[in-house]
């Protein structure tokens, strides 16, 4: 039997939106005030999506606090209170919009839960904006 099983987190992090290759006024268009020189930051909501079989001896398809522990370790530690721009090395050459932060985390939490099971990441920057990897 395929299932999923969901664990929401929250953490905040701080970026600025700029690309270098545009003039300071094409950022400031594009970005508006997510273009501000001195950053701005989120109060980000994750919800991460496990799916997969269920095995038949635990009833489980995975521990939710194995899972909880995989996000505390992967996201939480590395994301919390940070400055994506500053802060995360992924981001010296990938601009930190909520979109690629996704499917950064995605990537993290793909690798960390393991192949035998998909991973879905669904990150609110506001309560009313949010970007999932993979699409559904």
């Amino acid at each position: 039997m395929r299932i999923s099983i969901f664990r929401r987190a929250h953490f905040n992090a701080a970026h600025r939106l700029h690309n270098p290759n545009w003039s300071d006024e094409k950022n400031a268009e594009v970005y508006g005030l997510c273009n501000n020189a001195n950053y701005h930051g989120h109060n980000y909501e994750l919800i991460v999506r496990v799916t997969g079989e269920v095995d038949q001896e635990s009833g489980y398809l995975m521990d939710l606090k194995v899972l909880s522990d995989l996000i505390k370790e992967h996201v939480e530690k590395v994301f919390d209170h940070k400055n994506l721009n500053l802060d995360i090395p992924y981001f010296k050459d990938v601009i930190p919009s909520t979109e690629n932060f996704c499917y950064l985390i995605y990537t993290i939490m793909d690798e960390a839960v393991g192949p035998d099971k998909d991973v879905q990441i669904t990150l609110y920057e506001t309560p009313r904006n949010y970007v999932q990897y993979p699409a559904s």
